[in-house]
Formats: C-alpha cells, sequence, structure tokens
C-alpha cells in the first residue's frame, strides 16, 4: 500500500509529525537510516508549548512524573552568586509546565503513540533517492525498495538527505563554538532543585540535574582541540575543569554514562518547500542549544504542517494552503535563530568589554522579578501567533491566529472536559448549534461542538490551538481552504 505520507527521520519531530498525521486518518510510513533508536540525547528541556503539543497528540502521558522539576538558574562568579532566574508555568492555561527530560525519552514516548494510532519506524532505511513529479514522489531506500508516496516530508536533521535531493539552501554558518556535554553523576552538594553555571575566563560551565540522580554538565571549552576526542577523553576533561570553573562547588566527577562534543551550527533553508517534499525540525533551522528552543519549534512544525496537509490528503483543501506552513513557521525559527545567538554570546563572553556587560548590567536586570516573567513567557513559546500571516486577522482580542488558552469545556452532552484535549486531530467549535453545523458542512466528522465555561465569543479552534475565526466560520473556511 502506497502511503499518503512518507517522512524521512523518526527523531522528535518526525514522530511527532507521523502521530497527528494518524490522527487526521492520513495513512502514512517513518524510514531512518539509524539501526535504532537513540538512548541518550544532547536536548533535556521541554518548555510549555511542547508540553501542549505532547498532550494534544495524547503522548505526554507519564512524562511530567518522569521529568526533573529544577526550575531556577543560578549563576556564580567562582562561589559567589551573582544571579538566579526562576522558570515555571507561565501561568496561561497550559497542558504542564515546563519538564526537565531527555529527548531519548521524550521519542520513546511518542513511539509508544505511533503504535497506539498503528505505526512504526522503519530502522536501518536510509533515503538515497527522491524523484517528484506533478501526483507525488518516488523514494528509492537504501535495500533497494521503492516507496510510492503523495507526499516527502525531511524531519532528518541538520545533514538532511531529503534537503539535499530537493536541492534547496541551507545558508548560515558552523562556528567554531566547542562544547563538552556529560552526563555524570556527581559527589557534590549542590542544590537538585535548580541548574547551576559559573561564569569563568576560561569558559562558562553549567550544571543541570537529570532523572536518575544524574547530573548535566555542559562547558564552553574553546581550548579543546581535539576533533574526535573518545567519550573517555571527553569525561577527562571535564573531570579536571570542573573544579577550577566552579570553584570547587561542583564538586567531583564520579561515574559518566554518557558524553559528547558539539560545534554550534546557525542555519536555516532557503525554503521549506519544493514541489511535493516538504522540511520540518532542523532539517529546516538549527541553532544554538542554549535556551532550549530546538525540539520545541521543530515539534511544532510538525503539528502545524500535520492538520494543513491532512485537509489536502482528504480533498478538504487546496494545495496553496501549504504555502501558510512556511509563513507561519519559518518568522519563527528566524526569530529563534536570532535569540539563541545572542543568549550564546553572552553566556561564552570572554572579551573585557563582554564581561562587563554581562556581568554588570545583564545580571542585575535579571534579577528583577518582572524580567524573570517575561524570560520564562518567551521560552515557553506560548506568545506564538500567526496573527499577522495569510490565516491571521484583526479585530479585539483573541485575534485569528491567536493560541487559545486549554480553558475548561463542556461537551454537547453536559460533559466537562479540556480544549486541548478534544483537538486531537480534530477542529472545534465553541458556540451554538448552528455555526457547528456550519463548520461540519465544511470539515465533515473532524470537528467537536463544544461549550466554553467561561467568557469566551463563538469561535473556531484549530487543531493546533490556534483560533482560525471568531462567529460564522463559513466565510473563513471558504477562503482558507479553497
Amino acid at each position: 500500500m502506497e502511503p499518503d505520507v512518507l517522512v524521512v527521520g523518526a527523531g522528535p519531530v518526525g514522530l511527532a509529525l507521523a502521530c497527528a498525521l494518524l490522527q487526521h486518518d492520513v495513512s502514512v510510513q517513518v524510514v531512518d537510516k539509524a539501526q535504532g533508536p537513540a538512548t541518550t540525547s544532547r536536548a533535556n528541556f521541554v518548555h510549555a508549548r511542547g508540553s501542549e503539543v505532547l498532550d494534544r497528540l495524547d503522548a505526554l502521558s507519564g512524562l511530567p512524573e518522569e521529568s526533573v522539576r529544577a526550575m531556577a538558574i543560578t549563576t556564580y562568579a567562582g562561589d559567589r552568586p551573582m544571579m538566579r532566574i526562576r522558570f515555571g508555568d507561565p501561568g496561561l492555561d497550559t497542558a504542564a509546565p515546563p519538564m526537565v527530560i531527555s529527548q531519548a525519552r521524550v521519542e520513546a514516548r511518542l513511539r509508544e503513540r505511533l503504535a497506539e494510532l498503528g505505526g512504526r519506524p522503519e530502522w536501518g532505511s536510509a533515503l538515497v533517492a527522491a524523484d517528484q513529479d506533478a501526483d507525488g514522489v518516488t523514494a528509492v531506500l537504501g535495500d533497494g525498495r521503492t516507496v510510492r508516496t503523495r507526499w516527502l516530508i525531511g524531519c532528518d536533521g541538520t545533514s538532511s538527505t531529503v534537503r539535499k535531493l530537493a536541492g534547496i539552501g541551507f545558508p548560515g554558518v558552523k562556528v567554531s563554538e566547542r562544547f563538552l556535554l556529560v552526563d555524570a553523576h556527581l559527589d557534590t552538594t549542590l542544590d537538585r532543585s535548580g541548574t547551576s553555571g559559573w561564569v569563568h575566563p576560561e569558559g562558562m560551565l553549567g550544571a543541570m540535574p537529570m532523572p536518575g540522580d544524574q547530573w548535566r554538565l555542559l562547558a564552553y571549552d574553546p581550548q579543546f582541540r581535539d576533533d574526535k576526542p573518545s567519550e573517555e577523553q571527553i569525561v577527562e576533561r571535564m573531570r579536571r575543569i570542573l573544579p577550577g570553573r566552579t570553584s570547587n562547588l561542583g564538586g567531583r566527577l564520579l561515574e559518566a554514562s554518557w558524553a559528547s562534543l558539539f560545534s554550534v551550527h546557525r542555519r536555516l533553508a532557503d525554503t521549506y518547500r519544493r514541489g511535493r517534499i516538504l522540511l520540518a525540525g532542523d532539517a529546516a533551522h538549527v541553532h544554538a542549544p542554549f535556551g532550549g528552543q530546538g525540539m520545541l519549534t521543530g515539534i511544532g512544525d510538525a503539528e502545524n504542517l500535520a492538520w494543513k496537509l491532512a485537509l489536502i490528503v482528504h480533498g478538504l483543501a487546496g494545495e496553496q494552503l501549504l504555502a501558510t506552513y512556511q509563513t507561519e513557521r519559518r518568522p519563527l525559527a528566524t526569530q529563534v535563530l536570532r535569540g539563541s545567538t545572542a543568549t550564546t554570546k553572552i553566556n561564552i563572553a570572554s572579551g573585557p568589554v563582554g564581561r562587563f556587560l554581562r556581568d554588570h548590567v545583564l545580571v542585575p536586570v535579571f534579577n528583577i522579578g518582572r524580567l524573570q516573567r517575561w524570560a520564562t513567557y518567551t521560552t515557553s513559546q506560548l506568545w506564538v501567533s500567526y496573527r499577522r500571516g495569510p490565516l491571521g486577522g484583526r479585530g479585539p482580542r483573541p485575534r485569528p491566529g491567536d493560541r487559545i488558552p486549554d480553558v475548561a469545556c463542556e461537551r454537547a452532552d453536559g460533559t466537562r472536559t479540556r480544549l486541548h484535549a478534544e483537538l486531537r486531530g480534530r477542529w472545534a467549535v465553541l458556540g451554538d448549534r448552528d455555526l457547528f453545523e456550519a463548520a461540519r458542512r465544511r470539515l465533515g466528522d473532524r470537528v467537536v461542538h463544544l461549550r466554553p465555561t467561561g467568557p469566551l465569543p463563538a469561535m473556531l479552534v484549530r487543531p493546533d490551538a490556534h483560533l482560525a475565526c471568531k462567529g460564522d466560520p463559513t466565510r473563513w473556511l471558504d477562503g482558507a481552504l479553497a
């Protein structure tokens, strides 16, 4: 059977996309060149927006309970505390607060959800060729198999084969900012209720508590010149620099479970689509890890693309709807790139001017509670709105394109529920029966009728929890889905 969509890459973005497509009753095949799933990962933070997406995929279950709630960051100069930032739930009706949890665990839960929906990744299946025509794409896998699909989506990371085969440019830089990464047990008195970081002339160093009584150590280390070090060499280097950079507050590195060396990339694809081939996640944008925005932005791409592609596959919308995927998501990636670049420069500042600005200007500013709440809100991505895009609009808030919180609602039979729990592969009408019937004439059974329990206007909500329109949805649907 030919799948409607072939997803290349079984990381968090590819898995989220596959789950979302199956929720929308779109057939999907997932392939990955790796021989099996990753057991370790660089990403280890899920912001509130990420929790919302996982919740709408019905893939959040169990993760909050596994996560570490280390929501404070204390920055030291030697043994002197300089700044303490408190992160947390921005209080905007979210499914779950931020979570410190390995990307590998998020992927494992997404694979479980994919299996519940009837799918599975095909490991050891590399994409080697792709030839598209007006009706679809013929993909060739490394074992010689040919897959004919209507749409091919590249979720295969920074070195994306899909992007290269599509001839999509990926301008940007691979810079010389080199970081050591080690997961280990420490003999330390550090507080596990938060992350600790140290500014030091030789480079910053951070320690984040992880599940299993481990710590994740991250160190900027431009002096470490070995291009392909072994894990043992990385661990030994971290063991040597830990006491000096932390004034012994970091304690002693005991046993390490994983180590890696990475350099920062900053790149953004020229376009997210070429014909019937599209990109999502790191295949489309990659940046510094500070702020935990990479996986968050990628799974947001997946959810945005899935409902639009589903409407096209089911014949409910024209292909021009896909243009809104790039116009809604690429500006966000540009903003994330700028923000993560600025954060990196602040963290690794080594010259006298940079250190002065960081230590004597930015540190006092970020000790202000209002600024800390702003930082929580900004990194959460709950502020993301598409009101300025082709599906957005003006008027009193909430405006078309704005995120709608996870508000309490009632089903038509009076059963209490949450809005986002009802959006799993569906649209929602909050309002009277006539508005629901108007939406159902265009969307069929992919829309649910809800009644708000609070003061909300009548509205049509997209499957990704953004407002489509207020009042009668007929005109908006006829225009957006034409």
